[in-house]
């Protein structure tokens, strides 16, 4: 019989009796669920149990407990009882449903999500994410992730160098990483190992083996877990010999070979296929009537291989894990991971095996299975119950009942309602943004001031730096060539807060005033919760002061998280300048003393 990892192991009586002597249970706080029958995600079968919690933790797990006089009592007769699930591959992002925050969280909660990992947030923006989600009445865990690409390569293709770090060769990954590492990242995903689009698209330019090995090792001096963006198999390989810790998306070119399947099984790799996002029934979908045959018979193709590949890994020993890629088109936060399970049993795993991956497999490759995963006792109280048996039925998880994250009920009767959907409390700001001085690439706002080229897999190359002016002090200079595009831009950003997650409230203000050096029109514009507000401006070959009121900007595209009826002045994030030309042309502008007044 093949090993699994921690899936449907045989266990004695043991398994099933009170794990772990404690000395007697205080009734005060605690919390005993009883009459459930517990599925731990140990390897133990189901049992009959009663689970008594103190704080955050399990303080015991038996079938003969008794429950202490005073303590509070879920009756979960007839339910089931599991860890609560994790997705290990999501994007909070504000083209996602939802596309807030609190919205975002209270969805992951509802299906039963206690644990999730974000690859969207820039490591900028960490520390304000942290605090909101911490301010948040209904929230999962959230594990903020960094991202690095390849220049051209996916990922690269919409991100400024500060979010998605790219890479090329071993020293350049260990930098990239080094970077990342002050922000204290949870792990390192999406690490953008490969560029294949399908065969569906233009391929985006792919990661090194040996940069990939670099910069996992890297990675792995510091404790932090690598989940990467790999859809080919012979990417896969390379992955396991990187000893990459997770491998996305279901490698779908081909089918595995048994070779490639024992160099991922020797590296260690475990497997997330993300089997939501590509599922052929969701709305939209490449295979859906009306597409162009060619993309539905490669699509119907790489859809076959990767459920043939997900099976062939988790006979083979392969840790099989659980993430969706939420936030993507029709793959919604929450309720995603709910349909990969379905979809990991349609491959073929058993309803229990694909329990386990959304569980214990997916706390240890996150390194989180000493504090949560499976029911035992020591661990946080991240629970699950549901009105069923998913272990028999795996259609059973979409009845979920109630769930708690700490020993908190966050999700069915007596749980708090959803997480009112408000941005973080605006903040006061000002009045100068940048003089330039600094020599760290921060603004006098202590932001980072990054890039913002157009997107796409061909982008305008953009350069700026800070630079001696002739009269005394420096200033920022920007510089760039448009690329072959409908409607090319170059641009600084000035983020108004760390990470442009907080607003900033510039109700006090009355516009924008800026010293400026160019060459014809240029675009000055704060980006706010509710959309972007800019204004034409014009710049000559000597220094100019411009002065932009708030009343001359007008609404422009952007995204849009918060909608309001207009222009408020509280819920502004960042401030851009934008050079906009024709293809192959260059444009610069110097800039300085960027300030509200």
């Amino acid at each position: 019989m093949t090993k699994r990892f921690l899936c449907t192991l045989a266990v004695g009586a043991a398994g099933i009796a009170l794990i772990g002597a404690r000395a007697p249970i205080s009734a005060q706080g605690t919390t005993a669920i009883v009459g459930a029958v517990v599925f731990d995600a140990t390897g133990a079968p189901p049992h009959p149990a009663t689970v008594l919690i103190e704080g955050d933790r399990i303080v015991a797990v038996g079938p003969d407990l008794k429950v202490p006089a005073g303590a509070k009592v879920i009756d979960a007769t007839g339910e089931a009882l599991l860890p609560g699930f994790y997705d290990l591959h999501t994007h909070w992002t504000p083209s996602g449903d939802p596309g807030v925050t609190p919205a975002i969280a209270s969805a992951y909660v509802a299906a039963g999500v206690t644990t999730s990992n974000d690859f969207n947030s820039a490591p900028e923006a960490f520390e304000a994410r942290r605090r909101w989600l911490a301010s948040l009445a209904v929230a999962p865990h959230v594990n903020l992730c960094g991202r690095l690409s390849t220049p051209g390569g996916h990922g690269a293709d919409w991100a400024d160098t500060a979010t998605t770090k790219m890479i090329v060769t071993p020293q350049s990954a260990r930098a990239g990483v080094d970077q990342i590492l002050p922000y204290k990242p949870d792990c390192l995903g999406e690490v953008m190992t490969d560029g294949w689009r399908y065969g569906l698209s233009p391929d985006n330019t792919s990661m090194n083996e040996d940069a990939l090995t670099a910069l996992v090792d890297e990675a792995h001096k510091s404790n932090i877990p690598v989940l990467t963006h790999t859809l080919r198999t012979e990417k896969g390989a390379e992955a396991g010999r990187a000893k990459v810790d997770v491998i996305a998306h279901a490698l779908q070119d081909l089918p595995l070979t048994d070779q490639q399947v024992a160099t991922i099984r020797a590296g260690g790799s475990a497997f997330a296929p993300t089997l939501a996002v590509y599922d052929p029934s969701k709305p939209g979908h490449r295979t859906a009537p009306g597409a162009d045959e060619a993309r539905r018979v490669r699509a119907a193709a790489n859809w076959s291989n990767a459920r043939s590949n997900t099976k062939k890994l988790y006979d083979a020993g392969v840790p099989v894990v659980s993430g969706t890629d939420a936030g993507m088109p029709g793959t919604p936060h929450g309720i995603a991971v709910l349909r990969e399970l379905e979809l990991l049993v349609q491959a073929g795993l058993p309803p229990a095996g694909a329990l386990t991956a959304a569980t214990a497999n997916s706390a240890r490759v996150m390194h989180q299975l000493d504090d949560r995963g499976t029911i035992e006792t020591g661990k946080r109280a991240d629970l699950v119950l549901i009105k069923g048996t998913p272990w028999k039925t795996i259609g059973d998880v979409e009845k979920i009942d109630r769930v708690l994250v700490d020993g908190r009920l966050v999700y069915g009767p007596g749980a708090p309602p959803p997480n009112p959907v408000q941005p973080m409390p605006a903040v006061a700001v000002g009045p100068l943004v940048d003089d330039f001085e600094r020599t760290d690439g921060r603004s006098n706002l202590d932001t980072l001031v990054v890039t913002d080229p157009d997107g796409g897999i061909e982008r305008s190359v953009e350069v700026i730096d800070i630079v001696s002016r002739e009269d005394g002090g420096h200033a920022l200079s920007m510089i760039g060539r448009m690329a072959v595009k409908p409607d090319p831009q170059i641009a600084i950003v000035l983020p108004l807060t760390k990470g442009a997650i907080q607003p900033a409230d510039l109700r006090r203000y009355h516009g924008i005033k800026v010293e400026l050096r160019g060459v014809g029109s240029y675009e000055v514009a704060l980006n706010t919760l509710s959309g972007t507000y800019a204004a034409a401006v014009s710049a000559g070959t000597k220094w100019q002061t411009i002065e932009v009121p708030f009343d001359s900007l007008k609404k422009d595209r952007g995204r849009v998280e918060f909608p309001t009826e207009g222009w408020t002045g509280s819920d502004v994030l960042s401030l851009e300048i934008k050079a906009k030309r024709k293809s192959g042309e260059t444009a610069w502008l110097m800039l300085d003393t960027v300030r509200f007044y």
